[in-house]
């Protein structure tokens, strides 16, 4: 009986870490601070703020290059704070489906 209770916690806390988790925001920025891309943490993209300095017509292939990079570094971040607080959760284990 004490291990469904455990279980029954642990699930409450789940749920309670990922609502707080999906209401953060990570940021990051490429080029210097010429894109910055706001993630939440359930992955989803809140703004994407670009310099106009860095807008050149003729060279567009490289503000997209920026776009990626910044997005991929929010999400990292995002992912980052994820696994950090199932770590707390689940003090080290590595349950799987956890966050599915």
């Amino acid at each position: 009986m004490n291990f469904m209770k455990q279980a029954k916690e642990m699930m409450e806390r789940l749920q309670a870490m990922k609502t707080d988790l999906q209401n953060r925001t990570q940021e990051a920025t490429a080029g210097g601070g010429m894109v910055t891309v706001v993630a939440r943490g359930d992955n989803r993209i809140v703004s994407i703020r670009i310099d106009p300095e860095v807008v050149d017509p003729s060279d567009v292939t490289m503000l997209e290059d920026l776009v990626v990079s910044a997005v991929n570094e929010a999400l990292r971040k995002v992912q980052d704070t994820v696994a950090a607080e199932m770590n707390k959760l689940t003090g080290g284990l590595n349950i799987p489906g956890m966050m599915g």
